[in-house]
C-alpha cells in the first residue's frame, strides 16, 4: 500500500472518533471537521502514515485547544458555555471608557517588562510558558509581572469607579 493509501485507510477507520472528540471540545461541527481534515492534510504532507488512534486523538485535542486559544476573550466564552451572543448581557462586558481605562493604565503606569508580559498573555493569548521563552525569563518571573499588572489595573479602576 502507498502512504496514501495508508492514510486514506487511517481516515475511514479514525474520522468518527477524531470528529466526535472535536465537537466535545469545541462545540463547533464546522470548527472540528476543519480541525481533523487539518490533521489529515498534515499527514499527507509530511508522509508519516504509521500513526497510532492515540496519536491522531492527542492531534485532535491539542489543535483544537490551539483554536480556542486563537479566539478573543468573548468567543472562548461563548465556546466554553455554548451560549449565543444575545445571552450574554452586553452590560457585563467592558465599554469603550472602561477599555480606553485600561490601555491607558498599561501604558503609562507600567514597567515596560509588565507592558510586555501583560501584552503577551491578553492581546497575543500566549501561555505563561511561550511568554517566559519569548522574553527568556522564568514561568514564576511572568506570573509576578502579570499579578503587579493586574494588581495595578483593579487599583486604578477602582478609584476611577
Amino acid at each position: 500500500m502507498t502512504k496514501f493509501e495508508d492514510i486514506g485507510q487511517l481516515f475511514r477507520s479514525h474520522f468518527a472518533a477524531m470528529q466526535r472528540l472535536a465537537m466535545l471540545i469545541l462545540r463547533d461541527d464546522s470548527a472540528s471537521r476543519d480541525i481533523v481534515h487539518d490533521i489529515f492534510e498534515s499527514l499527507l504532507i509530511s508522509g508519516r502514515s504509521e500513526v497510532s488512534e492515540a496519536y491522531l486523538l492527542q492531534a485532535v485535542r491539542n489543535r483544537c485547544l490551539k483554536h480556542i486559544r486563537s479566539l478573543s476573550a468573548q468567543e472562548r466564552l461563548k465556546e466554553i458555555y455554548s451560549i449565543n451572543a444575545t445571552e450574554i448581557a452586553e452590560e457585563y462586558w467592558p465599554d469603550d471608557a472602561v477599555i480606553e481605562q485600561i490601555q491607558s493604565t498599561v501604558s503609562n503606569d507600567l514597567t515596560e517588562a509588565c507592558r510586555r508580559v501583560f501584552k503577551l498573555r491578553f492581546s497575543d493569548g500566549k501561555s505563561y510558558q511561550e511568554i517566559a521563552e519569548t522574553l527568556g525569563i522564568s514561568k514564576v518571573a511572568v506570573y509576578k509581572h502579570l499579578r503587579h499588572a493586574i494588581d495595578v489595573l483593579r487599583q486604578k479602576i477602582n478609584q476611577n469607579g
